[in-house]
Protein backbone atom coordinates (compact mmCIF):
# COMPACT_ATOMS: atom_id res chain seq x y z
CA UNK A 1 0.00 0.00 0.00
CA UNK A 2 2.98 2.55 0.68
CA UNK A 3 4.43 1.90 -2.19
CA UNK A 4 1.14 2.33 -4.33
CA UNK A 5 0.81 5.94 -2.52
CA UNK A 6 4.69 6.84 -3.25
CA UNK A 7 3.57 6.20 -7.11
CA UNK A 8 0.36 7.91 -7.07
CA UNK A 9 2.33 11.05 -5.06
CA UNK A 10 5.18 10.50 -7.88
CA UNK A 11 2.85 10.29 -11.04
CA UNK A 12 0.93 13.41 -9.36
CA UNK A 13 4.11 15.63 -9.57
CA UNK A 14 4.87 14.49 -12.92
CA UNK A 15 1.22 15.75 -14.78
CA UNK A 16 1.41 18.69 -12.86
CA UNK A 17 4.91 19.47 -14.03
CA UNK A 18 3.36 18.46 -17.71
CA UNK A 19 1.01 20.88 -17.86
CA UNK A 20 2.70 23.46 -16.38
CA UNK A 21 5.94 23.02 -18.98
CA UNK A 22 3.72 25.17 -21.90
CA UNK A 23 3.44 27.92 -19.98
CA UNK A 24 7.22 27.98 -19.15
CA UNK A 25 8.23 27.19 -22.13
CA UNK A 26 10.12 30.72 -23.47
CA UNK A 27 9.06 31.75 -27.08
CA UNK A 28 11.10 31.09 -29.70
CA UNK A 29 12.69 34.41 -31.49
CA UNK A 30 13.40 35.68 -28.16
CA UNK A 31 10.38 38.08 -28.73
CA UNK A 32 7.16 38.36 -26.91
CA UNK A 33 5.11 37.55 -29.38
CA UNK A 34 1.29 36.11 -29.03
CA UNK A 35 -0.47 33.17 -30.51
CA UNK A 36 -3.29 34.49 -32.82
CA UNK A 37 -6.56 34.40 -31.34
CA UNK A 38 -9.08 32.00 -31.45
CA UNK A 39 -11.68 32.85 -33.44
CA UNK A 40 -15.18 30.55 -33.55
CA UNK A 41 -16.42 31.75 -36.71
CA UNK A 42 -13.81 33.07 -39.29
CA UNK A 43 -14.73 34.80 -41.92
CA UNK A 44 -15.47 33.15 -45.34
CA UNK A 45 -13.76 35.01 -48.87
CA UNK A 46 -15.34 37.28 -50.21
CA UNK A 47 -18.19 36.09 -52.96
CA UNK A 48 -19.10 37.34 -56.78
CA UNK A 49 -21.67 39.88 -56.15
CA UNK A 50 -23.34 38.60 -58.66
CA UNK A 51 -24.17 35.30 -57.30
CA UNK A 52 -24.91 36.78 -54.14
CA UNK A 53 -27.60 38.50 -55.85
CA UNK A 54 -28.81 35.30 -57.38
CA UNK A 55 -28.99 33.70 -54.32
CA UNK A 56 -30.39 36.66 -52.63
CA UNK A 57 -33.34 36.68 -55.08
CA UNK A 58 -34.14 33.22 -54.40
CA UNK A 59 -33.98 33.54 -50.84
CA UNK A 60 -36.73 36.18 -50.36
CA UNK A 61 -39.17 34.52 -52.17
CA UNK A 62 -38.30 31.36 -50.44
CA UNK A 63 -37.25 31.38 -46.95
CA UNK A 64 -37.47 34.81 -45.99
CA UNK A 65 -41.49 34.76 -44.65
CA UNK A 66 -40.30 32.14 -42.31
CA UNK A 67 -36.19 32.44 -41.58
CA UNK A 68 -36.13 36.46 -41.64
CA UNK A 69 -34.35 38.69 -43.95
CA UNK A 70 -31.62 38.46 -42.65
CA UNK A 71 -31.40 34.51 -41.98
CA UNK A 72 -31.05 35.14 -38.04
CA UNK A 73 -34.61 33.91 -37.49
CA UNK A 74 -38.79 34.89 -38.01
CA UNK A 75 -41.49 34.70 -36.54
CA UNK A 76 -41.45 31.14 -37.29
CA UNK A 77 -38.21 29.64 -39.07
CA UNK A 78 -35.22 29.14 -36.70
CA UNK A 79 -31.88 30.92 -37.12
CA UNK A 80 -30.29 29.31 -39.75
CA UNK A 81 -26.70 31.18 -39.96
CA UNK A 82 -25.83 29.10 -36.86
CA UNK A 83 -26.96 26.04 -37.78
CA UNK A 84 -24.60 23.06 -37.84
CA UNK A 85 -25.60 22.26 -41.36
CA UNK A 86 -24.28 25.87 -42.78
CA UNK A 87 -21.58 26.54 -40.04
CA UNK A 88 -20.17 23.67 -41.79
CA UNK A 89 -21.26 23.65 -45.55
CA UNK A 90 -19.17 25.08 -47.80
CA UNK A 91 -21.12 25.09 -51.37
CA UNK A 92 -24.64 23.96 -50.34
CA UNK A 93 -23.71 20.51 -50.17
CA UNK A 94 -24.81 20.02 -46.82
CA UNK A 95 -27.94 22.26 -47.83
CA UNK A 96 -28.69 20.10 -50.59
CA UNK A 97 -30.92 17.08 -48.83
CA UNK A 98 -32.61 19.52 -46.24
CA UNK A 99 -34.04 21.62 -49.09
CA UNK A 100 -34.77 18.42 -51.11
CA UNK A 101 -36.62 16.45 -48.52
CA UNK A 102 -37.97 19.43 -46.35
CA UNK A 103 -38.67 18.71 -43.01
CA UNK A 104 -42.46 18.38 -43.25
CA UNK A 105 -42.85 17.60 -39.18
CA UNK A 106 -41.58 21.17 -38.71
CA UNK A 107 -44.02 22.86 -41.25
CA UNK A 108 -40.87 23.26 -44.15
CA UNK A 109 -42.20 21.87 -47.17
CA UNK A 110 -39.54 20.44 -49.81
CA UNK A 111 -37.77 22.55 -52.96
CA UNK A 112 -36.83 21.51 -56.33
CA UNK A 113 -34.10 24.20 -56.62
CA UNK A 114 -31.09 22.61 -59.43
CA UNK A 115 -27.61 22.51 -58.18
CA UNK A 116 -26.76 25.93 -59.42
CA UNK A 117 -29.50 27.46 -57.13
CA UNK A 118 -28.59 25.94 -54.04
CA UNK A 119 -25.19 26.86 -54.13
CA UNK A 120 -26.10 30.54 -55.17
CA UNK A 121 -28.40 30.82 -51.89
CA UNK A 122 -25.66 28.87 -49.73
CA UNK A 123 -23.30 31.14 -51.15
CA UNK A 124 -25.88 33.86 -50.04
CA UNK A 125 -26.26 32.77 -46.70
CA UNK A 126 -23.10 32.43 -46.05
CA UNK A 127 -22.37 35.77 -47.28
CA UNK A 128 -23.83 37.24 -43.70
CA UNK A 129 -21.31 37.46 -40.72
CA UNK A 130 -21.86 34.67 -37.99
CA UNK A 131 -21.47 37.11 -34.90
CA UNK A 132 -20.73 40.27 -34.31
CA UNK A 133 -22.18 43.56 -35.58
CA UNK A 134 -23.73 42.82 -39.13
CA UNK A 135 -24.90 46.10 -40.74
CA UNK A 136 -26.80 43.83 -43.47
CA UNK A 137 -29.07 43.15 -40.29
CA UNK A 138 -31.07 46.28 -40.59
CA UNK A 139 -34.94 45.86 -41.47
CA UNK A 140 -36.27 47.97 -43.50
CA UNK A 141 -38.65 51.07 -42.44
CA UNK A 142 -41.49 49.01 -44.04
CA UNK A 143 -41.96 46.14 -46.49
CA UNK A 144 -45.00 47.56 -48.25
CA UNK A 145 -43.31 48.68 -51.15
CA UNK A 146 -45.20 47.03 -53.91
CA UNK A 147 -47.93 48.05 -56.48
CA UNK A 148 -51.65 47.48 -54.42
CA UNK A 149 -53.83 47.58 -57.19
CA UNK A 150 -50.84 44.98 -59.32
CA UNK A 151 -51.74 42.65 -56.48
CA UNK A 152 -55.28 42.80 -56.49
CA UNK A 153 -54.90 41.65 -60.09
CA UNK A 154 -52.36 38.96 -59.52
CA UNK A 155 -54.73 38.05 -56.29
CA UNK A 156 -57.75 37.68 -58.17
CA UNK A 157 -56.10 35.51 -61.00
CA UNK A 158 -54.27 33.13 -58.85
CA UNK A 159 -55.97 32.86 -55.42
CA UNK A 160 -59.39 33.84 -55.69
CA UNK A 161 -60.35 30.26 -56.58
CA UNK A 162 -59.75 29.44 -52.73
CA UNK A 163 -60.11 33.04 -51.23
CA UNK A 164 -62.17 35.75 -50.83
CA UNK A 165 -61.28 39.44 -49.94
CA UNK A 166 -64.66 39.66 -48.89
CA UNK A 167 -64.99 36.13 -47.50
CA UNK A 168 -62.28 34.24 -45.41
CA UNK A 169 -59.90 36.90 -45.43
CA UNK A 170 -62.00 39.83 -44.96
CA UNK A 171 -60.80 42.36 -42.53
CA UNK A 172 -57.56 40.57 -42.71
CA UNK A 173 -55.52 43.76 -42.13
CA UNK A 174 -57.29 44.84 -38.79
CA UNK A 175 -56.53 40.94 -37.75
CA UNK A 176 -53.14 41.22 -38.36
CA UNK A 177 -51.93 44.37 -38.11
CA UNK A 178 -48.28 44.00 -38.49
CA UNK A 179 -47.09 44.09 -42.51
CA UNK A 180 -44.63 41.60 -41.42
CA UNK A 181 -46.87 39.14 -40.10
CA UNK A 182 -49.92 39.80 -42.65
CA UNK A 183 -46.94 38.64 -45.51
CA UNK A 184 -46.16 35.62 -43.62
CA UNK A 185 -49.17 34.44 -42.96
CA UNK A 186 -50.61 34.60 -46.53
CA UNK A 187 -47.86 32.59 -48.22
CA UNK A 188 -47.90 29.67 -45.66
CA UNK A 189 -51.14 29.85 -43.90
CA UNK A 190 -49.89 27.49 -40.64
CA UNK A 191 -46.35 29.77 -40.80
CA UNK A 192 -47.32 32.10 -37.83
CA UNK A 193 -48.43 35.58 -37.71
CA UNK A 194 -51.08 36.83 -35.17
CA UNK A 195 -54.33 37.68 -34.30
CA UNK A 196 -56.00 35.36 -36.87
CA UNK A 197 -56.37 34.30 -40.50
CA UNK A 198 -57.68 32.77 -43.29
CA UNK A 199 -59.75 29.74 -43.95
CA UNK A 200 -57.11 27.25 -43.46
CA UNK A 201 -55.73 28.19 -40.46
CA UNK A 202 -55.25 25.92 -37.81
CA UNK A 203 -55.99 23.29 -39.86
CA UNK A 204 -53.96 20.11 -39.50
CA UNK A 205 -52.45 17.85 -42.31
CA UNK A 206 -53.99 14.60 -41.84
CA UNK A 207 -52.75 11.26 -43.04
CA UNK A 208 -55.27 8.03 -44.33
CA UNK A 209 -53.53 4.72 -43.68
CA UNK A 210 -55.08 1.74 -45.84
CA UNK A 211 -53.64 -1.49 -44.24
CA UNK A 212 -53.90 -4.84 -46.47
CA UNK A 213 -56.63 -5.87 -45.37
CA UNK A 214 -58.62 -3.00 -46.30
CA UNK A 215 -59.48 -0.89 -43.21
CA UNK A 216 -58.58 2.53 -43.72
CA UNK A 217 -57.13 4.44 -40.18
CA UNK A 218 -57.27 8.12 -40.05
CA UNK A 219 -55.76 10.82 -38.00
CA UNK A 220 -53.87 13.71 -37.58
CA UNK A 221 -50.33 13.34 -38.95
CA UNK A 222 -47.34 12.71 -36.39
CA UNK A 223 -44.53 11.73 -37.85
CA UNK A 224 -43.95 10.10 -41.06
CA UNK A 225 -40.55 8.91 -43.17
CA UNK A 226 -39.50 5.98 -45.36
CA UNK A 227 -39.70 3.47 -42.86
CA UNK A 228 -42.89 4.16 -40.48
CA UNK A 229 -45.83 6.46 -39.90
CA UNK A 230 -47.54 8.35 -37.13
CA UNK A 231 -50.80 9.29 -36.62
CA UNK A 232 -52.87 10.89 -34.04
CA UNK A 233 -57.22 9.46 -33.66
CA UNK A 234 -59.88 11.89 -32.93
CA UNK A 235 -59.67 10.09 -29.74
CA UNK A 236 -56.06 11.06 -29.03
CA UNK A 237 -54.91 7.25 -29.54
CA UNK A 238 -51.66 7.70 -31.28
CA UNK A 239 -50.55 4.85 -33.91
CA UNK A 240 -47.32 4.08 -35.45
CA UNK A 241 -47.29 2.05 -38.80
CA UNK A 242 -44.58 0.09 -40.14
CA UNK A 243 -44.07 1.15 -43.66
CA UNK A 244 -42.50 -1.11 -46.26
CA UNK A 245 -42.20 0.56 -49.92
CA UNK A 246 -46.25 1.25 -50.69
CA UNK A 247 -47.51 -1.44 -47.98
CA UNK A 248 -49.80 -0.06 -46.61
CA UNK A 249 -50.87 2.91 -48.21
CA UNK A 250 -50.52 6.09 -47.06
CA UNK A 251 -52.46 9.28 -48.22
CA UNK A 252 -51.67 12.75 -46.81
CA UNK A 253 -54.11 15.32 -46.76
CA UNK A 254 -52.51 18.85 -46.37
CA UNK A 255 -54.84 21.61 -46.56
CA UNK A 256 -52.34 24.44 -47.64
CA UNK A 257 -50.83 21.81 -50.77
CA UNK A 258 -51.55 24.76 -52.59
CA UNK A 259 -49.71 27.27 -51.04
CA UNK A 260 -46.83 24.91 -50.51
CA UNK A 261 -47.14 25.01 -54.89
CA UNK A 262 -47.29 28.29 -55.22
CA UNK A 263 -44.05 29.10 -53.01
CA UNK A 264 -42.08 28.40 -56.31
CA UNK A 265 -43.78 30.43 -58.65
CA UNK A 266 -43.74 33.81 -56.53
CA UNK A 267 -41.40 36.26 -57.74
CA UNK A 268 -40.40 39.22 -55.18
CA UNK A 269 -42.41 41.41 -57.18
CA UNK A 270 -45.73 39.38 -56.58
CA UNK A 271 -44.85 39.20 -53.05
CA UNK A 272 -44.78 42.55 -52.51
CA UNK A 273 -47.59 43.68 -54.65
CA UNK A 274 -50.03 41.17 -52.98
CA UNK A 275 -48.63 42.41 -49.28
CA UNK A 276 -49.47 45.91 -50.50
CA UNK A 277 -53.21 44.85 -51.57
CA UNK A 278 -53.69 42.75 -48.44
CA UNK A 279 -52.81 45.65 -45.89
CA UNK A 280 -55.73 47.57 -47.64
CA UNK A 281 -58.68 44.41 -46.80
CA UNK A 282 -59.75 45.91 -43.43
Amino acid sequence: MKTCGVFAVALGLVIAAAVELPAQAPARGGGNKQAAPFVAYPPRPAADAAVVARGKEIYAVNCAFCHGEDARGGDVGPNIIRSQILLNDKDGELLTPVLENGRPDQGMPSFKFTAAQISDLATFIHSFRVVGYDGTRNRPATIIVGDAKAGEAYFKSTCAGCHSATGDLNGIASRITDPRGLQQRWLMPTAGGRGGGGATQGLPTTVTVTLPTGQKVEGRLGRIDDFVVTLIEADATSRTFRRDGENPKVEIHDPIQAHRELLRTYTDKNIHDVTAYLVTVK
